[in-house]
């Protein structure tokens, strides 16, 4: 199974992006938080700071919005060039037709839930979606502890997603390091969003190979 590294470019340095970004350049994707201050409590990039993100990325942008209204903002981020665009299903009561216009643009559709989000009235719209996320801490802030409670809504996903035989990533973001990785691993995640454990590692080349070899052993057994 492909293990994919997102390094969380929310823990770089916001001043010398361009140089961070490049110390990621060995990672799968780039992981873009985008959050409003309404859905969380918290305001970082819009769709102008994205933009010149992407154009200076080494990798692809995997973009998370935590906004609300994402039938009217998430189109756009697909339109800038986003290799993926994930929005949060309790942001809209329309998951299916956000997800379907940025296939439409050309992007990957995304949907990610929160830790308390009950993942089984979303099992019969995986086939709508590229990748789900489960959230393994509240979204809103960088630097949090994993919440292991979720790995049943992980599992759940893993089994749905090979009785249909999708090709859904199933993605974790939120207190991830060499110790919890295995852990998401084990229960079918695929696709690891890391932020601090990286960007504070002293050496984040090092760090995303050792989170990859460490999946990739936890997937292994």
């Amino acid at each position: 199974m492909a293990i994919r590294i997102n390094p969380s470019i929310l823990s770089a340095d916001f001043v010398n992006m361009e140089r961070d970004l490049g110390a990621i350049a060995t990672a799968d994707l780039a992981h873009v938080d985008v959050m409003d201050n309404h859905f969380v409590p918290n305001l970082t990039f819009g769709p102008q700071m994205v933009g010149r993100i992407q154009d200076v990325s080494p990798i692809p942008l995997d973009v998370h919005l935590m906004i609300d209204n994402p039938e009217r903002w998430a189109p756009g981020y697909a339109e800038l060039g986003a290799y993926s665009v994930t929005f949060h299903a309790e942001s809209t009561d329309n998951p299916v037709a956000v997800a379907r216009r940025l296939r439409e643009i050309g992007a990957r559709a995304g949907l990610a839930v929160k830790p308390g989000t009950d993942i089984e009235t979303y099992l019969e719209l995986m086939p709508e979606f590229d990748q789900i996320l489960v959230m393994t801490v509240e979204p809103g802030f960088g630097g949090q502890s994993f919440i292991p409670d979720v790995m049943p809504k992980l599992a759940l996903l893993d089994e749905a997603r090979k009785k249909s035989g999708l090709d859904v990533w199933l993605q974790v973001d939120g207190g991830i390091t060499l110790d919890t990785i295995v852990i998401a691993a084990e229960a079918g995640a695929d696709t690891f969003v890391a932020g601090s454990s990286v960007y504070n590692s002293g050496n984040p080349e090092q760090a995303i190979a050792a989170l990859r070899a460490a999946a990739h052993t936890a997937h292994k057994h």
